[in-house]
């Protein structure tokens, strides 16, 4: 759950709106829950994300974490991961690898917003491995910093 929680804040540090969709399928992490707080942050001010979900089976050393941004069509970040070394990066969230299966974890992370936030829509994939190139988690993301469009409740990754 931590290592979720690390990877999503690493690479997004502000949102206005969140729509989330879990993809696994067999995964070996299940996120039960994502929020904000406030629900539609401030640009300039803090922003509360919280994160809950558990391991199906232990996650060891050697996972990896794929997370793509785009804007529309166009592919603004591709970043590949490793999940145990940025969880070590932050002592603080009190886990570490191997993380043990069946234990629910809430993580709790505050982050400064940007003055400057663009006024549109971003899509995140985050797609995570074990070592041994196993599904490890499929998250689906969609920011909307665009502030009231009214379109932001409707899914992206809806069929």
């Amino acid at each position: 759950m931590r290592l979720v929680a690390l990877l999503f804040l690493s690479l997004l540090h502000a949102v206005v709106a969140l729509e989330w969709v879990n993809c696994n399928d067999g995964g070996l992490f299940e996120i039960d829950s994502i929020s904000l707080n406030p629900e539609v942050p401030v640009a300039g001010e803090p922003l509360q994300v919280t994160i809950r979900g558990q391991a199906t089976h232990a996650i060891e050393d050697g996972a990896t974490a794929d997370v793509t941004v785009k804007l529309g069509l166009v592919k603004l970040l591709q970043k590949k991961f490793d999940a145990c070394a940025e969880i070590a990066r932050m002592p603080s969230l009190g886990i570490s690898c191997p993380i043990q299966p069946q234990e629910w974890h809430t993580i709790v992370q505050t982050v400064s917003l940007p003055k400057e936030i663009p006024k549109t829509k971003f899509n995140v994939q985050v797609r995570g491995s074990t070592v041994d190139d196993e599904p490890m988690l499929c998250l689906d993301l969609a920011l909307d910093f665009g502030g009231g469009s009214g379109s932001i409740f409707r899914s992206p990754f809806s069929k």
